[in-house]
């Protein structure tokens, strides 16, 4: 990686735009970046990382990118940083504009601008930059995939800060560790560690649950063989567990069938009793059933004996009913023509009743002449019906032309009175509507004048308020100009009286044979002494830190008081010198009578369409009156034609209706009249023809009761039988004939005979006797199965315990192993003879290829006095491997890097530092870092150390690298010609650089 520019606008220190040309600071190799305490040094740093990554290096990485707005920067200038740079043999160019807030375009206050990322590459073929991506998730992943290095190893190996590795070489196991971890990425060991601390603990309680899985296949058991047998006192996890419960199932397996084959032959011994006595029951059973056959039929042919008086009076009058059922025919017919002529006499009756009594004494024949001439009347009043019909609806029309005259002249009365006052509502409706225009016109013209005397009086509002923090601030200014100067005067006094004692602190720094850094002199016979009010150099920072703060306050104080006069003048420009109370008073007013103008003419819509509904109403009057006359004229003439042609309907009316009140009326008498006389003749001709018939009935039903034997018609009647007594008599002679078969047959039985001779059957003794064999059989029978169950629950058990004995052996042998290697890794196992952890071992690994990196560089600086080596001693909280030692080859021996004096633990530090960055670059892939920065130290280096350490500095162009030293040491200035300065001043620092 080789930086070519870099462009900072309104960042850190700098308040402007300043640019860096690299290119032309790497030509020399080295480079010094220096100035004063405070000046931004750092912050040029600060800037090359914030445009790779998007932050700024540790501790001075803050939550919020606007932090890192310069505060010497103008209102409306952008923070940026443009970085130009080659890297991986790619020439690219990172922009970043961190987030702001800066004042809005329109009113007061501010707004926030989120960030933004700009990444282009350079097209050598095209000679143009192409835009890459403006994504920051996607421009911080290509850019640490280029480098092949975070955040963290990038300040550590490309912005060597000396003080934390001055700390590294002073630091325990621990703290070495911490940063090797960082810088090297081992957290994929230490997860090595953890995944097989868990994968030991994932396996251990795997076999814990196989152990416990097994312990309660056994408490199982133990309840299956009713305590018979005994547990193990074992833990899941314990050594023997699976042995000693296999063993005990064996046992209590073998118990369990030697019960099962007693159970069995007692149930077989009870099987055999309880068939002797069930046998012995069925026969006793038997006898009982045969004798209380034999008693009951007897007691039935005894109750037979005393019914058979009733069977034979069944037997005769089922006789009877058979002989009448040969009259039952003539009977039937008898019975119909009865009453066939009872209907027709009484029709015939009836239909005489409603007759005229001129017709009382008419036969059939004289009844049919009569409703014939009924008929021939009623045909000849068909015109008259239809004269009739007619004259209803001329009735009709006539009304109808009534009602509509009546409507026409309610129609002519109510238009007639709403238009006589038309002109009077129309012109009141149009003054309503002018009064309404010339309202929303007076509207419009106040709504003009609003918004600028709202405005005039919010800026004279801001004006009040404004002038009272004019005061504050202008308070604040005073107040802060006496502090600056009180400042100052403390910083002038404390630096003269640091000037005055700086004899002292020269000589502190004497050392007997060295020569003196003024004098050159090598004897030192008095130096001076600090006294008691001695000023040192950080007392002297002291002040002029709080000198320069109270300068900050004050020009920010200033800058305050500036903005809130620009603010008062330009309200009162606005407001001019009217009061405030007058302002708004006068708004007050204006805005009054812009709501009264608004209300007025909120009608003018409503009344436009009042005076449109009026205009139809109009309208739609006048021509409803003018159809009004129309028709009124219309039906004049047709009135009198209805006249004409109803008098003449009602004088042949008059004629055609007689007596009656109508020809309808007239009509339905004929009707009524030809129907009663024509059912009257028909009734007459039914009952002449049914009383013929049932005299031939009697005939036929005499000569039938005759020929059946019957004495009179009325004795076969009396001796018929309907289907319900029929099929009842026949069901009572059918059952005592088969009752009596029943008990003939059963008296004649031998079986039962024989039987009835014996004594009476006990079967009570011999169901009890057999209920005992069948319990003992079921008590047997349980006991057996008992037996059986418990072989085979046992059985069950015994093969899942051995089956998950089996499947749990690889399992062990699993834990085993895992456990083995969980315990290697973390340090913990015996074959660890070291006890170092797996990522502690990689960190000695990349510490030696460090320490040994380191020694090159470290003899030339130390003429070749010192070398770093790695310790695998145990130290800190348990680790080893991560000790540092120098070898001293003036003296032989092995000591801790604590002992180091401030210089010689500065360039210690350095060729730690460049050793560091090296391993860590093979890390991190090869990838070449062509510049590099080393940040402060340089001060406690003698003139031949400090030679030395740049002719190992220099050295590095051997590869061609360039190395730029942040120091404000003044000799460097002198030794060091390619510079870049930066300068401090009340406005912000600026950047001067100086070529070889």
């Amino acid at each position: 990686m080789r930086l070519h520019r870099l462009d900072i606008t309104a960042f850190g220190p700098f308040g402007g735009s300043q640019s860096v040309d690299f290119d032309a600071l790497s030509a020399a190799g080295l480079f010094l970046l220096h100035g004063p305490t405070g000046a931004g040094k750092t912050s040029v740093l600060d800037a090359v990382c914030y445009a790779l990554y998007g932050a700024v290096p540790g501790t001075r990485q803050s939550g919020q990118g606007m932090t890192l707005r310069s505060d010497h920067a103008v209102g409306n200038t952008r923070t940026e940083i443009r970085l130009e740079l080659t890297v991986a043999g790619r020439r690219l160019e990172i922009t970043r504009q961190p987030p702001w807030e800066r004042p809005k375009k329109r009113g007061l206050g501010t707004t926030l601008d989120k960030a933004q990322s700009w990444l282009r590459e350079y097209d050598a073929k095209a000679a143009a930059w192409k835009d890459l991506s403006r994504s920051h998730q996607e421009i911080g992943e290509e850019i640490t995939q280029l480098l092949g290095m975070s955040r963290e190893q990038f300040c550590q190996v490309v912005l060597l800060p000396q003080g934390d590795f001055a700390r590294f070489l002073r630091a325990d196991a621990e703290a070495r560790g911490r940063l090797l971890g960082r810088l090297f990425d081992t957290h994929r060991f230490a997860e090595v560690e953890k995944r097989l601390a868990e994968r030991r603990r994932a396996a251990e309680a795997q076999v814990r649950e196989g152990d416990a899985a097994l312990l309660a296949d056994a408490h199982r058991m133990q309840q299956a063989a009713s305590g018979a047998m005994e547990l193990p006192d074992l833990a899941p996890g314990e050594p023997g567990l699976t042995e000693a419960v296999l063993g005990a199932a064996a046992v209590a397996r073998s118990t369990a069938r030697e019960q099962l084959t007693v159970a069995h032959c007692r149930l077989t011994a009870a099987e055999s009793a309880q068939a002797a006595t069930e046998r012995a029951l069925a026969d006793i059973r038997e006898v009982d059933r045969l004798q209380r056959r034999f008693t009951q039929a007897q007691e039935r042919a005894a109750l037979l004996e005393e019914r058979a008086d009733g069977y034979r009076q069944a037997q005769a009058r089922m006789e009877r009913a058979r002989k009448a059922e040969a009259v039952a025919p003539a009977l039937d017919l008898r019975e119909s023509a009865e009453a066939d002529h009872r209907r027709a006499a009484s029709a015939e009756t009836h239909a005489r009743a409603r007759l005229p009594e001129t017709f009382a004494g008419a036969g059939a024949a004289g009844l049919v002449a009569a409703a014939r001439r009924a008929a021939e009347e009623l045909g000849g009043l068909e015109s008259a019906r239809r004269a009739e019909q007619r004259l209803t609806e001329l009735v009709t029309e006539r009304t109808d032309l009534e009602r509509q005259e009546r409507a026409d002249e309610e129609v002519l009365a109510e238009a007639g009175s709403w238009l006589a006052g038309w002109e009077e509502s129309r012109t009141a409706l149009q003054a309503r509507i002018e009064t309404a225009q010339e309202a929303a016109t007076r509207s419009e013209q106040l709504g003009a004048r609003r918004e600028p005397t709202r405005k005039r009086l919010d800026a004279a509002r801001m004006r009040d308020q404004l002038a009272g923090d004019t005061d504050t601030a202008a308070e604040q200014v005073r107040l802060a100009r006496e502090q600056t100067l009180g400042a100052k005067a403390h910083w002038l006094d404390v630096r003269e009286q640091r000037l005055s004692g700086i004899a002292a602190e020269l000589a502190a720094r004497l050392e007997d044979g060295v020569a003196c850094a003024v004098c050159g002199a090598t004897d030192h016979p008095a130096p001076a002494r600090k006294d008691a009010g001695h000023v040192d150099r950080e007392a002297e920072e002291e002040a002029l830190a709080a000198y320069q703060g109270a300068e900050e306050r004050q020009a920010e104080r200033e800058r305050h008081l500036g903005v809130v006069r620009e603010a008062l003048a330009a309200a009162t420009a606005e407001a001019g010198d009217t009061p405030t109370d007058r302002l708004a008073a006068e708004y007050e007013e204006v805005e009054r009578q812009y709501e009264r103008a608004r209300a007025d003419a909120s009608v003018l819509h409503s009344v436009h369409e009042e005076l449109r509904r009026a205009e139809a109403e109009h309208e739609r009057r006048t021509a409803d009156r003018q159809q009004a006359e129309v028709r009124a004229a219309s039906r004049v003439g047709h009135r009198e034609r209805l006249d004409r042609e109803k008098a003449l309907l009602e004088e042949e009316l008059t004629q055609a209706r007689g007596a009656a009140d109508s020809v309808a009326a007239r009509a339905a008498q004929l009707e009524r009249q030809a129907a009663l006389l024509t059912e009257a003749a028909d009734s007459a001709r039914a009952a002449e023809d049914t009383a013929q018939r049932l005299k031939d009935a009697d005939a036929r039903l005499a000569d039938a009761a005759f020929r059946a034997g019957f004495d009179t018609p009325q004795a076969a009647a009396t001796a018929l039988l309907d289907d319900t007594a029929h099929r009842e008599l026949q069901r009572r002679l059918d059952a005592w004939q088969s009752e009596e078969a029943a008990v003939r047959a059963v008296l004649a039985e031998t079986d039962a005979a024989a039987a009835a001779r014996q004594p009476a059957a006990d079967v009570e003794a011999a169901e009890r006797a057999a209920a005992v064999a069948a319990r003992r059989t079921r008590e047997a029978a349980s006991a057996r199965d008992a037996a059986a169950r418990r072989c085979t629950e046992l059985d069950r058990l015994s093969e899942r315990a051995t089956e998950g004995v089996r499947r749990l052996a690889p399992l062990r042998e699993e834990y085993d192993r895992v456990a083995r290697l969980a315990g290697l890794a973390a340090g913990t196992s015996a074959d660890n003879e070291r006890k170092m952890r797996l990522e502690a071992y990689v960190l000695a690994a990349r510490l030696e290829q460090v320490a040994a990196a380191a020694t090159v560089r470290l003899h030339r600086m130390s003429s070749g006095r010192y070398t770093l080596v790695h310790s695998a001693d145990r130290s800190g909280r348990g680790r080893s491997g991560l000790g540092l030692h120098v070898v001293d080859a003036w003296t032989g021996r092995e000591r801790d890097t604590s002992t180091l004096s401030g210089g010689e633990t500065f360039f210690a530090s350095l060729a730690l530092a460049l050793g560091l960055a090296d391993v860590v670059t093979d890390e991190a892939g090869g990838v070449r870092l062509d510049t590099l920065f080393i940040d402060e130290g340089f001060g406690s280096l003698d003139d031949q150390t400090l030679d030395e350490v740049l002719d190992v500095l220099d050295s590095l162009r051997e590869r061609d690298r360039s190395v730029g030293i942040v120091s404000h040491v003044a000799d460097l200035r002198r030794r060091i010609h390619a510079q870049l300065e930066v300068v401090k001043g009340r406005s912000g620092s600026v950047l001067r650089q100086r070529g070889h």
